[in-house]
C-alpha cells in the first residue's frame, strides 16, 4: 500500500514539474559570448557559362571585368572587340563563422549586378572575399544553383523562382583565420539575445549554483560577468563547454504584435486583459453605377447623343455581439472570446487597438 501511494505522489510531482522543466532552454539558445558572432564578407565576381542570358552590350563594367582578367592571364585583347552573352557581372556574399579554420568551406550567394536574365548554369569565376578591415579572408569558386529557370520569346515567358541569384554550397574556402578572442582571458562576458532583468538574474543564478561559487555577475540586464574559476584557467573551451549546457527558464514580456499588411497577430503568453466588454460589427457599403445612353428621337434635327450616369448604393449592417473579457483572463480565454463574435484578422487587429486605448488591455501593442 505505501509503494502504491509513493508512486502515486511522484505522478503527482512529475505532472507539476513537467511544465516547468518544458520551458527551460539551454543559455547556449538565448545567450552568446561576446565577440564569438560571424563576420560579413563580400567580393566582386564573374559568372561564366551563361547561355545568352549574361549581361546586354549596355552593362559595361562586366566586359571590362573580362578583360581585366584575360589580361591578367596573359591574353591581350582590345576592349572593343569584346561582344559576349554569356557572362554576368555579381556580387559574391558570404558569413565567415568564429573559429573558422584554414581550409573550411563555406557556402556564397551570387546575385547579378548588370542586366542579366538568368544566372542557371554558371559558374563562378575565383572571387576573393574581403571584409570591413579589406582583409581577405576567403576565395570563392564554383557552379551557381539557383533553383529556377527562366524562358520565353517574343510574346510570352515562364519563370520559375528568382533566376538572377543563386548560391554555390561550400564553394569558398577560408584562407585567413580570424583571432581567437577567447585564448589567454580570465574573464569572459555573456550577452543575452533578448535583454531583460529577470532572465539574466536566472541566468546568473544558475551559473552560480553550478559550480558552487560566485562565478557570475550583472551589471544590466543584456549581459552577465563571467570570472573563470581558478579549475578552469587555461580550461575555456571546458568551461564555456560546461557552463552552455545549463538549462535556465527565461522570462518574456507580455506582448501582442500586429501585422497590419498581412494580417497576422500573435499574442504572448503573459498577455492579461483587465475586465471589458466588446461587441463588434461589420458595415458593408455597395457602390454599383450603370450609366445608360440617351438618344434623340429618330429624324430628329436638334438633341445629341449623352450617357446618363446612374449609381445604385446599398449598405448592409452586420449585427454585432457583445462578449464580456473578465480581469485577469489569459491568452486561451482571450482567443475563445474573440472567435466567439466571429471576427477576421484584420478585424481583430482593430479590436486590439480598441482594448489597448481603452487602457483593458495589460500588454505592450507592437504594430509592424
Amino acid at each position: 500500500m505505501n509503494s502504491i501511494f509513493r508512486k502515486i505522489v511522484f505522478a503527482a510531482f512529475l505532472l507539476l514539474a513537467l511544465p516547468q522543466f518544458a520551458l527551460a532552454v539551454r543559455i547556449k539558445d538565448i545567450a552568446a559570448f561576446d565577440g564569438v558572432r560571424e563576420n560579413q564578407l563580400i567580393g566582386y565576381g564573374l559568372v561564366v557559362g551563361l547561355n545568352g542570358t549574361g549581361d546586354s552590350d549596355q552593362t559595361k563594367f562586366p566586359v571590362q571585368s573580362l578583360v581585366n582578367t584575360l589580361e591578367r592571364m596573359g591574353i591581350t585583347i582590345n576592349r572593343a572587340d569584346i561582344t559576349v552573352k554569356n557572362v554576368a557581372a555579381v556580387m559574391v556574399t558570404a558569413a565567415l563563422p568564429p573559429f573558422a579554420k584554414q581550409g573550411n568551406s563555406l557556402d556564397v550567394l551570387v546575385s547579378s549586378v548588370g542586366d542579366s536574365k538568368s544566372l542557371a548554369g554558371g559558374t563562378l569565376l575565383m572571387t576573393p572575399l574581403k571584409g570591413a578591415d579589406s582583409q581577405i579572408y576567403a576565395v570563392a569558386q564554383g557552379g551557381v544553383l539557383t533553383n529556377s529557370f527562366s524562358y520565353g520569346g517574343q510574346a510570352a515567358s515562364v519563370q520559375k523562382n528568382h533566376p538572377t541569384a543563386g548560391r554555390v554550397p561550400g564553394g569558398a574556402l577560408v584562407e585567413r583565420e580570424l583571432p581567437n578572442v577567447l585564448a589567454g582571458r580570465s574573464q569572459l562576458r555573456l550577452n543575452l539575445h533578448q535583454p531583460d532583468f529577470t532572465t539574466a538574474s536566472r541566468v546568473a543564478a544558475v551559473i552560480n549554483n553550478k559550480f558552487k561559487m560566485t562565478v557570475a555577475s550583472l551589471t544590466d540586464p543584456g549581459s552577465v560577468q563571467l570570472a573563470i574559476p581558478d579549475d578552469y584557467q587555461g580550461k575555456t573551451v571546458e568551461f564555456v563547454a560546461a557552463l552552455e549546457r545549463l538549462e535556465v527558464t527565461p522570462d518574456v514580456m507580455a506582448r501582442v504584435v500586429l501585422n497590419e499588411r498581412t494580417g497576422t497577430i500573435v499574442i504572448g503568453e503573459n498577455v492579461r486583459i483587465s475586465t471589458v466588454a466588446v461587441s463588434h460589427g461589420n458595415l458593408t457599403l455597395y457602390v454599383k453605377e450603370t450609366p445608360r445612353v440617351s438618344q434623340p428621337a429618330p429624324f430628329s434635327s436638334t438633341g445629341e447623343t449623352k450617357v446618363v450616369p446612374r449609381t445604385s448604393i446599398k449598405v448592409t449592417e452586420d449585427r454585432g455581439s457583445l462578449a464580456i473579457l473578465q480581469q485577469g483572463a489569459n491568452i486561451g480565454d482571450v482567443v475563445r472570446a474573440l472567435n466567439a463574435l466571429g471576427v477576421t484578422p484584420r478585424d481583430l487587429i482593430g479590436i486590439m487597438q480598441a482594448i489597448k486605448a481603452a487602457g483593458a488591455l495589460n500588454a505592450e501593442l507592437m504594430v509592424i
